[in-house]
Order: C-alpha cells, then structure tokens, then sequence
C-alpha cells in the first residue's frame, strides 16, 4: 500500500460520521498488541478551546528536558501526517501506509471511523518507537473520545464552552461532564475552568477518582509583562518557583492560562525551568500554527482557526487591543454547519470589520451566501467570494497598507490557504 492509497482508504471512513464509543477501537488495539499501554508518561488533554496550545507547549517542553516526545493532534491543516509527530517530526508517508496495511481488515470488519483509525495508528507508531511521553488531545468530548482508552498520568482541561452541543449536551455542566470523564483514579489533574456550573462535575469528578486537582488563579498565578503582535512575555508564580519572563511566540492575552497549565504540569514532572523557558520559547516547532499567525504584511493578515463563539471572543478581544493600529479590517470567513454562525458573526462585529464570506473546503461548509444574507442581517458590510485563495487574493489587492485582513472560522479554510502558498 501506498501512502495515496492508504489516504484513499482512511478519508472515505469520515462516511461512518461520529460514533461515539470505545468498543471498536479496543478491538484494534488489542488485536495489535495494546499499544496504547506502552505510550510512556501520558498527558491527556481534553476542552473546547486551548487544547493545541496546551499540547504544544507541554511537547515543546518536554522535547527541551530530552524526553522523546509524541504529539497527537487533530484536526490536520494541510497533510494528515501532521496529526501524528514525536519530537516535532511527523510520521513518514511510509509509515502511515505500513500501520494503514497492518489495521486494515480490523477497521473494515469494525466499521471503525475515521478518528478512531488514525488514533490506533498514532499509538502504534508510538509505541514501536518507544517514546517516553505521550502529549494526547482528545477528538471531542472524552467520555466516549477514541483517545479515552488510555491510562493517563497527567489530565488537562483548559476550557469548557459552548460547541457540539448536538453530542456533548447543551449545557456547560453537561459539556464539562463528558469532557471531565478522561479524569481517571490516580491521575493528577490541571485545570483553567473557572465558571462554577463547568468546574463542579470537574471537581467531583477528581475527588471521585482520587486526583489532585490544581487550579489556574488560585495554585498558579500569572501576569501578562508586555505583549506585541507574534510575541508574549509573562510573570508565572507556582507553589514552588517565580518564573519572571516566559517568552512565548504567540497572539493573545487569554493564552496566559493555557501557557500557566503547561507550565504546572511540566513542574509536577520535575521538569528544570531553563527547559520550562526554552521549551516555550520553541513552541512553534511543534506545528503549531493558524493560532493569529501573521501570514502577510502590508497590510497585514493572520490565519486563524478560531470556529465557536468563545474562541472568536477571545480572538476578537486580541485584536481590538490591535484595532486602533489599522484604518480598516477585513474579515475572511468561512464556516462549518454545525457552528453557531450567528454567535460568530456579532463577537467579530466588535471590530468594527468588512466581510468576505467564503465556502469551506468541506461538505460541512455553510454555503458563503447564507452567511453573507446573516451579515447583512446584523448591519454588516459583506461580500461573497468563491473561496478562500480567490478571496484572500482580492482582500490583498483591496486592502491598504495599513488594513489588516482577519482569515478565521475554519481549519478547512486555514489549510487551504497554508497549501496554496498565498
């Protein structure tokens, strides 16, 4: 099997849609050796935003102390060997069609799904290389995540909000509840959420399992030192250490906690703090990107993956910080079905923007005229384009120097602009 032919069997898979259950991914492992009981230190990450920045920071971290280090993330922006790196390096194409041959016949019989597939072949590829740490973010959810299979040492939950309502219930305790269930006995658990109605199935659910629960604004404190476009400085006091200037290449105030929850778990594993700092200031290395990545200048444009109403707030309360540098903002956006779009639509209005609507790359897009006609609806200024490059093209004829040009909404739209190269 090829590599193209390994991705002609896995994509068709996303067919099977989301089915929630950890029975057939069991079933893979077991039939293959359990790998996912041969992962080393295992950090398991679950949430509605800060996830990636999390895992990228700890696998940055962990890569700095000398520990070989897997990274599994989802979703991919450009090629799917992105999911699945140690040490910053992704799996090889060959790699991919050998553990694509190997699980095969499994996953027909099984009518295992798409993420569940690609799970099963992360853990085996890490496995067979004996890594010694495991960074793992969960699909969605957690209950029922294909990643929930593992024993975890670390858990991390940076956020709960408001996102596939439709599997993961409609309330925040709900959301919180599902996402909490990777907590398991003896774990040591991490967590940023601070509304009461998200943090109480949180805390029951730790104590439930006998695990230390360590709380971001109350076990570690942090201040924001300066901040400027692509770079953050911050002031993190622990229990045990002041750490006076942590340099991280990121946008945005709100990382602070997600960076401060890397920086608790990366102490409790007796991680040195020159390797805490080094480790942050090469996070990019990771993959990391699309996170209000500056992709131009003149006038400048970020890529940004920002797709629910609380990760646009944030994004937008980054920018507005911006907002008094730029004549004008352009907003490129493009958006899946099961987002809340009109949410959507009015955080980004906070900047006071033009709208470039475009269809996704995906069958899940919201065809570019309906959110066009729900812009319009709020008194905004919108104007269809096809897609992503041929929008991003004009925006970058139109706009001025000193505009800035906002392309967010979708990992879809955010890898088909890195894969064209524009």
């Amino acid at each position: 099997m090829t590599y193209e032919e390994a991705l002609d069997f896995l994509y068709p898979l996303h067919r099977f849609g989301i089915k929630p259950g950890l029975e057939r991914v069991h079933i893979l492992l077991d039939l293959n050796g359990a790998p996912h009981k041969r992962l080393g230190k295992i950090v398991h990450i679950a949430g509605t935003n800060g996830k990636g920045t999390v895992a990228a920071a700890l696998a940055s971290i962990f890569q700095a102390s000398g520990r070989k280090t897997a990274l599994y993330t989802s979703p991919h922006l450009v090629d799917f060997t992105e999911r699945i790196r140690i040490n910053g390096v992704q799996i090889s194409r060959k790699q991919v069609a050998h553990y694509c041959s190997l699980f095969m016949d499994a996953i027909i019989e099984n009518h295992s799904t798409f993420f569940e597939a690609t799970t099963v072949i992360a853990f085996a590829w890490f496995a067979d290389e004996g890594v010694e740490v495991s960074i793992i973010e969960t699909g969605m959810g957690g209950r029922l995540d294909a990643t929930n299979v593992v024993d975890s040492t670390y858990v991390v939950i940076p956020s709960i909000g408001m996102d596939h309502t439709e599997w993961l219930g409609e309330t925040p305790a709900k959301i919180a509840s599902e996402k909490a269930a990777i907590i398991k006995k003896g774990c040591r658990v991490f967590t940023a959420v601070s509304i009461p109605e998200a943090f109480l199935p949180i805390q029951k659910k730790a104590e439930s399992c006998e695990a230390p629960l360590f709380i971001a604004g109350k076990d570690v404190v942090w201040r924001v030192s300066s901040a400027e476009l692509g770079m953050i400085e911050l002031k993190v006091r622990t229990a045990f250490r002041y750490y006076h200037a942590l340099k991280v290449p990121l946008n945005g105030l709100f990382h602070a906690s997600n960076i401060s929850l890397a920086v608790m778990v990366a102490e409790d594993v007796g991680i040195a703090p020159e390797h805490i700092s080094s480790g942050l200031e090469r996070m990019l290395q990771t993959g990391y990107r699309a996170r209000l990545e500056r992709i131009g200048t003149s006038p400048t444009v970020l890529l940004d993956v920002s797709h629910n109403p609380d990760g646009m707030r944030k994004t937008v309360n980054t920018l507005s910080s911006f907002r008094h540098a730029y004549r004008r903002v352009y907003v490129m956006l493009g958006l899946a079905s099961d987002k809340d779009a009109q949410a959507i639509i009015r955080e980004l209005l906070r900047l006071d923007c033009v709208f470039f609507l475009v269809n996704i790359p995906s069958e899940r897009s919201v065809p570019a005229e309906v959110l066009c006609a729900l812009c319009k609806k709020e008194g905004a200024e919108a104007t269809v384009c096809s897609n992503g490059i041929d929008g991003l093209g004009i925006l970058r004829q139109k706009a001025c120097i000193d505009d800035l040009v906002l392309v967010t909404g979708s990992f879809y739209l955010a890898g088909a602009i890195i894969a064209a190269g524009i």
